[in-house]
């Protein structure tokens, strides 16, 4: 959006770095669509343009306008009213063998209502027993395969099933010995769950 108005100059330089994120972040998201603002920091501020691309994506524009020894100066402008939708992962180039259990993939934006993350058991990994947050939980089962122990049954789980999980259910998860676990969950947010392997 090169050329558009400019409402208001940030020069953040002055302000404690902790302060600093979330007040550009603020000013962006009150900008009107079309018009921008001036950033002026003691640094390129790499941290703040990765974050910003993570949450805005093409809805927001990052030119830098001049560098030097004690100033960085940069147009943010805002192009959409919200954040665009966009692809964030592609599966082929998450699929393989897990090495070690854990989240290998994992919804990032902030101003978010749900979580998703991509779960990964190496061969023989568990998630211990334990009782659910309260909320509904949905998991589509991607590859590989494994149990699932509920409070009465032991449910198969094989790549192509999209399994409900109630809201403070208890659950285990045990993943294959040879082929290992992986599975997409989505949820309201929440904290994550703590995932271990088997010895």
């Amino acid at each position: 959006m090169a050329g558009g108005p400019v409402s208001e100059t940030f020069d953040v330089r002055t302000v404690p770095k902790p302060e600093r994120h979330p007040l550009i972040m603020a000013a962006y998201q009150k900008l009107e669509v079309g018009s921008g603002l001036i950033l002026i920091n003691d640094h390129e501020p790499e941290n703040l343009k990765r974050e910003m691309e993570a949450e805005f994506a093409e809805a927001m524009d990052w030119e830098p306008q001049s560098s030097g020894d004690e100033e960085f100066r940069a147009l943010i402008s805002k192009r959409a009213a919200t954040p665009l939708p966009r692809v964030l992962a592609d599966m082929e180039e998450l699929n393989g063998p897990a090495e070690a259990s854990g989240s290998v993939w994992q919804l990032q934006p902030q101003s978010r209502d749900l979580d998703a993350n991509i779960i990964a058991l190496s061969p023989g990994g568990e998630i211990k027993e334990h009782m659910g947050p309260g909320l509904d939980v949905l998991i589509h089962i991607l590859d590989g395969g494994g149990t699932l122990e509920t409070e009465l049954t032991t449910i198969r789980l094989v790549p192509g099933q999209i399994v409900w999980l109630p809201r403070l259910s208890r659950r285990r998860f045990l993943a294959d010995e040879t082929q290992g676990l992986r599975y997409f969950s989505v949820h309201q947010r929440k904290q994550g769950l703590t995932i271990t392997s088997r010895h």
